[in-house]
């Protein structure tokens, strides 16, 4: 009995010290190599769109389907974290990503294009990414918040050093060979996966790859063929079927709350607004900036600026946000975040020198901080932890399908107009609208919500409201951790 108390303690070590650390290194890594990447396509925009012979619109279609796809995967990456556990998604997106960037390379047109680096380099960026986040979690619990802070810092390495990479080994062997180099590059998210290696519980079960649970529809069957029929109801077996099905979505996609939660209705509905202009900088402004008469390093540069204040000021808002003032009231730190981004695009509009644009991507890169960092952390605020993965599912669907469409409608304008302050207008248009929606839509349901309270709530009784904070960390350490959830992060 000693010697398996001493192996089951021994199992569960690795949390919070030990091994955590190198899985943390490795959570670092997969965030700049998944989210981080997305940040360089802009520099092969202008030689995409010559080699192809395509129209603005066409060629944004490709970084538009793989940011979709890397933000929408979510719920499809918890069905295989669950099956297979978080190592083997994490070495699957390591090798679908490399095999989605080899394949681009010996593309013949626009639309090949669409399915190797956009929908397979997409898809496996979202399951290294969100699988890498879940095994993280497992692995810390008592530093678990500061551990994610560390782990998004990825992101920002990324975003500064991609774009570096891409313009320099475009200018020395072209982009076919470089999205050659990239698929290698991102293999390297096999050996990430293969440092996550499972945690034990103290009972010596792996932590990480939970058995599936058994679905609803074969309980029913299995309850009918027990009681003596050997052969259901068609009608009944079809019902089942439903119910299995609808348990399912309810499950991944929360629609009960979206229809029951005003809070959670209005962030979903502003998010999703806001997304359709959220993206069309990072895609345009290379093109812009080269077209305007920036050399082609310099812009590539000016992407870099926004990564490398990333570093130091995404951190700093997280903690300032953190503040017990701000309890509750996240949601107007936000909405001031993407206002901010919104009015900081009429920078460009006034001037494209290089000195304008430095300074436009300066107070771009501290907007974009706040959005990142306050992002899933407001939803946290509005909905429950304990729905907070089906919660997470429809948000990020519906912010990937915004994602979709936003570049290549806006690319659609400036084929017909042959103008790119289009690009800054309209981002501004989506942002400024989606930031007052989500403030004042959130300041009138507060005050209702206060008013219909005081009317029915007796005095010496706490009022409840619909959007108040919920908590966010375990109440205890020796709580086992949460239920795998996928997140995505900008």
């Amino acid at each position: 009995m000693s010697q398996g108390g001493a192996a089951e303690r021994k199992a569960a070590k690795p949390q919070d010290g030990g091994w955590a650390w190198m899985v943390l290194l490795a959570a670092v890594l997969l965030q700049g190599l998944t989210l981080g990447f997305p940040s360089c396509i802009g520099v092969f925009f202008t030689d995409l769109q010559h080699d192809f012979q395509a129209s603005n619109s066409e060629t944004s279609w490709f970084p538009s389907i793989m940011v979709a796809v890397l933000h929408g995967g979510g719920p499809l990456c918890s069905i295989l974290v669950k099956r297979f556990g978080c190592r083997f998604a994490v070495m699957l997106g390591g090798l679908l990503s490399g095999v989605g960037m080899v394949s681009s390379s010996f593309c013949k047109s626009i639309s090949q294009l669409y399915l190797t680096a956009g929908l397979i380099t997409g898809l496996g960026s979202c399951f290294s990414f969100q699988a890498g986040v879940t095994a993280l979690g497992y692995y810390f619990v008592r530093w678990r918040t500061l551990a994610n802070a560390m782990a998004s810092t990825g992101v920002s390495l990324g975003f500064t050093l991609w774009p570096l990479l891409s313009q320099y080994l475009l200018d020395e062997m072209g982009w076919r060979n470089t999205f050659l180099i990239f698929g290698g590059i991102l293999l390297n998210c096999c050996v990430c996966g293969a440092i996550m290696r499972p945690v034990q519980l103290a009972s010596g079960s792996p932590l990480q790859s939970p058995k599936p649970a058994e679905e609803p529809g074969r309980r029913a069957e299995g309850a009918q063929l027990s009681s003596g029929a050997s052969s259901p109801h068609p009608e009944l077996q079809q019902q089942t079927r439903r119910t299995a099905c609808f348990q399912m979505l309810q499950k991944y996609l929360a629609f009960d709350i979206f229809c029951q939660n005003k809070g959670y209705q209005i962030y979903t509905i502003g998010v999703a607004w806001m997304m359709m202009g959220f993206a069309l900088p990072h895609v345009y402004f290379v093109p812009y900036a080269i077209q305007n008469g920036v050399e082609e390093r310099k812009a590539a540069l000016l992407i870099s600026v926004i990564g490398f204040i990333n570093i130091f000021i995404r951190p700093l808002t997280g903690l300032f946000s953190g503040h017990r003032v701000f309890t509750g009231r996240r949601i107007y730190l936000f909405s001031l975040a993407v206002l901010l981004c919104g009015l900081s695009n009429f920078i460009c509009v006034i001037s494209a020198e290089f000195s304008v644009l430095v300074i436009y991507c300066v107070i771009l890169s501290i907007a974009m901080s706040g959005t990142g960092a306050l992002l899933f952390q407001v939803l946290m605020d509005v909905v429950e932890m304990d729905r907070f993965s089906s919660a997470l599912g429809l948000f990020t669907i519906l912010e990937s399908i915004t994602l979709l469409i936003g570049p290549p409608l806006t690319g659609l304008l400036v084929d017909i107009t042959s103008d790119f302050h289009y690009v800054f207008y309209n981002s501004s248009f989506f942002l400024i609208s989606a930031a007052l929606f989500m403030g004042l839509s959130f300041c009138a349901l507060e005050k209702k919500t206060k008013l219909k309270e005081a009317s029915k709530v007796p005095l010496g009784n706490p009022s409840r409201y619909q959007y108040n904070e919920m908590p966010t960390e375990p109440q205890s350490e020796s709580r086992s951790p949460p239920a795998v959830v996928y997140i995505t992060s900008i």
